[in-house]
């Protein structure tokens, strides 16, 4: 019998947080992508909050890509808000490229260290 997808993703998602975990010096920028939206959060796992978050679907933008970039500025605009400037990046087992790459490079751009 085959491995499912989310099965795979899942594999991935546990051995990447096996290594990732947000301090309060450095909290964890969690990423979750599905077919329609990419939902951002930075938590502290030391004491168990979200500090901030940001969805792509309150975002305007004609592609998903367009989308997710915004929702990383209204993120690390959030996050410098609460004092947060250095991240750990958790992408939850998701293959590094395509949106979730455009949604990282500008989180970097609009001033999140990770």
């Amino acid at each position: 019998m085959s491995i499912s997808k989310t099965q795979k993703r899942d594999r991935r998602h546990r051995r990447v947080r096996a290594k990732v975990v947000g301090t309060e010096a450095r909290p964890r920028l969690s990423v979750y992508k599905s077919n329609t939206r990419l939902v951002a959060q930075i938590i502290d796992d030391s004491k168990s909050i979200t500090l901030a978050s940001a969805s792509s679907a309150d975002e305007k933008g004609k592609t998903p890509r367009e989308r997710a970039e915004a929702a990383a500025k209204t993120l690390a605009k959030r996050a410098s808000e609460k004092g947060v400037k250095a991240v750990v990046f958790d992408r939850g087992g998701f293959q590094y490229v395509g949106t979730l790459k455009a949604f990282a490079d500008a989180a970097r751009a609009a001033g999140l260290e990770f």
